[in-house]
C-alpha cells in the first residue's frame, strides 16, 4: 500500500501525456514527416529538465528518498546504441507509439496499441536471447 504514491505518479504522467497529445498517431506522424514542431519542442524540453536535473544531482550530490547515493556513472560510446536507436525510431514511426505512451494510449481506448505492446514485449525477449551475439 505504500507504493500507492507511484500509481499517482503514473496517472499524471499519463494525463500529461494525454493532454499534451503526445500519445497521438497524427502528431507522431507530423514528427516523422517534418511538418510540425509540437513533438519537437516536448522532446527538446525534455531533454533539457533531463540535462539540469542531472546536473542538480551531481552538483548537490541529492541522495534518493531512502538515504542511498544517487550514481551516475559515465558512459561509452557504442555502435550498437546506434543501431538500436535506429530500429527503435523505425518502429516509432510505424506504430506512432513508444513505449512510455503505449499504456496511455491502450488506457485512452486504442486498444489496436495492445499490438504493438504484445511486439514490443516480443522484441524485448528476442534481445534477451541474441544480446550475447549484439554489439555492445
Amino acid at each position: 500500500m505504500h507504493n500507492i504514491k507511484y500509481l499517482f505518479a503514473g496517472l499524471l504522467f499519463g494525463i500529461v501525456l494525454v493532454k499534451s497529445e503526445v500519445i497521438s498517431w497524427f502528431r507522431i506522424q507530423e514528427m516523422f514527416r517534418l511538418q510540425s514542431f509540437h513533438m519537437y519542442g516536448i522532446i527538446g524540453s525534455a531533454i533539457i529538465v533531463g540535462m539540469i536535473s542531472v546536473m542538480i544531482i551531481k552538483r548537490y550530490k541529492i541522495k534518493t528518498l531512502t538515504g542511498d547515493a544517487i550514481v551516475i556513472p559515465n558512459k561509452k560510446f557504442n555502435w550498437g546504441n546506434v543501431y538500436g536507436g535506429l530500429i527503435f525510431g523505425l518502429g516509432w514511426a510505424v506504430t506512432g507509439a513508444c513505449p512510455g505512451p503505449l499504456f496511455a494510449q491502450i488506457g485512452s481506448g486504442f486498444l489496436v496499441t495492445s499490438v504493438t505492446l504484445l511486439s514490443a514485449i516480443l522484441g524485448t525477449w528476442v534481445y534477451g536471447l541474441l544480446r550475447e551475439k549484439l554489439p555492445h
